[in-house]
């Protein structure tokens, strides 16, 4: 059972109120840079408590900072060891903290990318391509365009509860594969590899379709068409069909949230 959504208060004199009526949480009065594993703690707790997203508005995180505050959310991912993935994103690493991964559309001085240009310009789950998905991500903006630049989140727990229970059934035993290829050859990421140089096994990994939370035994959807390829064991065309079904369901918009930077 989720906690009645209402205003609350909680330790450290921090206020959570609800982002949206079902989705999300603003957490005020905490400042992350400077408060500390207690306000870090809180600040999980809260974004446990929401579903999976938490807004903490106003804070000045320098990079050190940044990342003192998310290995509160478990171990992070630093540049990857294995090519040809990492020639693909390390060029986007920060270069002395490739645990912070830089998002622009700007260029420096000698013409070469700030940041990823074409990332979040698809529905993702961050990394599920690996065994070992991200379990949080962490956005942090230095600089927003004056319109646009809106990142929308999907309540896949809710998704998923909204389903029918025969559905739910179908779903319950069935794996997908999640691939890095299928990114890396979509329209949408201003990039070109060979397929044949993305096999290795850390670059895929097979997820059940419906995943439950290790904290919050909560089940969510886990398909997304950023990175998932086909459900293990059906033909092509039975996969796309399921897969494009719950795509479908997961976008309507009682389960969004879209935040305006």
């Amino acid at each position: 059972m989720k906690p009645e959504r209402s205003d609350r208060e909680i330790t450290l004199d921090l206020t959570i109120k609800p982002l949206s009526p079902h989705f999300g949480t603003e957490i005020l009065g905490a400042n992350v840079s400077a408060g500390g594993d207690n306000v870090a703690l809180a600040v999980r707790q809260a974004w446990l408590d929401a579903g999976g997203l938490a807004v903490v508005r106003d804070q000045d995180l320098a990079t050190d900072r940044h990342i003192a505050f998310a290995q509160h959310f478990g171990p992070l991912f630093g540049n990857p060891d294995e090519k040809p993935l990492q020639d693909t994103v390390s060029i986007y690493m920060h270069p002395d903290h490739p645990e912070i991964y830089r998002v622009s559309n700007q260029v420096d001085g000698d013409g070469k990318p700030k940041g990823r240009k074409g990332a979040g310009t698809y529905w993702h789950s961050d990394v599920s391509f690996r065994e070992q998905p991200a379990g949080a991500s962490i956005l942090s903006a230095k600089q927003i365009p004056p319109s646009g630049g809106d990142t929308i989140f999907c309540d896949q727990s809710r998704a998923y509860e909204a389903l029918s229970e025969t559905m739910k059934g179908v779903l319950a035993p069935l794996h997908a594969i999640h691939d890095f290829e299928v990114a890396a050859h979509s329209q949408y990421t201003n990039r070109v590899l060979v397929a044949d140089d993305l096999k290795g096994s850390t670059n895929r990994a097979l997820h059940p379709i419906v995943r439950t939370h290790p904290e919050t035994g909560g089940k969510s959807l886990f398909v997304n068409p950023g990175f998932t390829s086909h459900i293990q064991g059906f033909h092509q065309d039975e996969s796309r069909t399921l897969l494009n079904f719950l795509y479908s369901h997961c976008m309507q918009p009682e389960f969004l949230y879209r935040h305006r930077w």
